[in-house]
């Protein structure tokens, strides 16, 4: 994938074609200049995200190339409980949800898509616990790695188990 001037080009394998996606700049500018919502969404349908947390999980798993199993070592939640988010039976908190961001090996801002995606708050630049965990994202730390961070500055810790 490239990106240049917010489009972002990705090749389908799959389907042997190419398909431009939309950066959200360039399609927030499209927006502005919209004469009709219903061709907007049509033309660009592809470029929103979808607000189903268990489809967007899937679509994490699959483009990491993880299993649920992977996730599960590396998030610290329970087997039984990662499973039930997966398959929507589980709403996660927004902590659990930041947890499994470690678990699924996710950037920043594919944190932050996530957690708009399941309607939770952003991590906030301004709340020193969001920085810690922002920081840990940055710097690829492992869920044990961010929860010392979080201890030694007080900070509740993540990926604990809820049943």
């Amino acid at each position: 994938m490239s990106e240049s001037n917010g489009f972002s080009i990705t090749y389908a394998a799959h389907a042997g074609d190419f398909r431009a996606e939309i950066g959200s700049v360039a399609l927030d500018d499209e927006l502005k200049n919209a004469d009709d919502i219903d061709t907007f969404l049509k033309l660009n349908k592809k470029n929103m995200i979808p607000h189903n947390l268990p489809i967007h999980l899937d679509m994490l798993l699959r483009e990491k190339g993880l299993r649920k199993a992977d996730v599960v070592r590396d998030s610290g939640l329970d087997r039984k409980y990662l499973y039930q988010i997966f398959s929507g039976e589980k709403t996660p908190s927004r902590d659990k949800l930041i947890a499994l961001a470690f678990g699924l090996h996710l950037t920043d801002e594919e944190a932050q898509t996530m957690l708009k995606v399941s309607g939770n708050r952003e991590l906030y630049v301004r709340d020193e616990r969001d920085i810690i965990i922002l920081f840990a994202l940055r710097k690829k730390m492992n869920i044990s790695e961010v929860n010392g961070l979080l201890f030694n500055h007080g900070f509740d810790l993540l990926g604990s188990s809820e049943k």
